[in-house]
């Protein structure tokens, strides 16, 4: 066998070490507390005693009415935002990718609720939402229809959170469905036009398979993304009417930092987490177009 040179070996080490901290970082910031709440779902903790309980947080979560209705709130929210979302993206993005006047600026314009604080922009929605004086109320009271209380009914509430929501997602996946449409090669469209192709048939044929990584990523990241939905339910509903808004994180928040149950919320952290993960595998599994 032939020996590894000490240059190459020196190399190496010079590789090691320059990767070092980002394992480092990643090692503090993430695989510690991981591990961390891991240990913690098996204990009772809420900041004055500590107590080894083994799978009683588990056993009590999963017969937790409340913590059900939460995985299903995050289900029904997931099931709306990502489809409308990933639609309007790129229906945005194509039209956006068109040699228009001022593109530019609409860009922009799509992508700057992304870059606002979630705090802000709920804000601004909750006053949009108020079911007395919000200004959608006033455009339906100004066409003859009554209020609707938007964050205050059951049977509307959720729908508000993933219509701020959409709103506030559309303008990150516009951008990346962009970059992915700024990638096609133009001979492709060429060619199809040389055969009397229609827009529809170069969308349907030559857009939609080529677009495929980037629409691979996008509904990845939207799926992680729904699923840790949180800032925008405690702002315009901290989880009700009759809890018909919380969520996953939701829960673990009030759990964790309202009623100080530590180590019951992180059981709930552990099952959030355990969902992305198989969501995360699913869609590496049978979503890429390279299976």
């Amino acid at each position: 066998m032939k020996k590894r040179s000490k240059v190459g070996n020196g190399y190496q080490n010079i590789g090691y070490l320059l990767i070092a901290p980002g394992f480092i970082i990643y090692a503090l910031f993430v695989l510690l507390p991981i591990l961390w709440t891991v240990f913690m779902s098996f204990t009772d903790y809420n900041l004055k005693t500590f107590s080894f309980v083994g799978l009683s947080n588990y056993i009590q979560l999963f017969k937790d009415a409340t913590f059900g209705k939460s995985v299903i709130n995050t289900i029904v929210y997931s099931l709306i935002t990502i489809p409308v979302t990933m639609a309007l993206s790129l229906f945005l993005a194509t039209l956006l990718n068109q040699k228009i006047r001022g593109k530019g600026f609409f860009r922009t314009l799509f992508y700057m609720p992304n870059i606002f604080s979630m705090v802000a922009v709920s804000m601004a929605w909750l006053y949009l939402f108020d079911t007395h004086n919000g200004i959608l109320n006033r455009l339906l009271g100004a066409v003859g229809l009554s209020p609707v209380g938007w964050v205050t009914s059951t049977s509307t509430a959720l729908l508000s959170v993933a219509i701020m929501s959409i709103w506030n997602m559309t303008g990150y996946n516009m951008i990346l469905f962009l970059s992915g449409l700024q990638s096609i090669p133009e001979y492709l469209y060429e060619a199809a036009s040389i055969d009397g192709a229609t827009r529809w048939k170069k969308f349907v044929k030559i857009t939609i398979p080529q677009l495929a990584p980037t629409t691979f990523f996008v509904f990845v990241m939207a799926c992680i993304n729904s699923f840790q939905v949180f800032g925008q339910v405690l702002i315009l509903t901290n989880g009700g009417p009759l809890n018909s808004t919380t969520t996953i994180a939701h829960q673990i928040y009030k759990n964790g930092f309202e009623y100080y149950k530590m180590g019951y919320a992180s059981s709930q952290a552990v099952v959030l987490l355990l969902i992305i993960l198989a969501i995360t595998l699913v869609n590496f599994k049978y979503g890429r177009s390279d299976n």
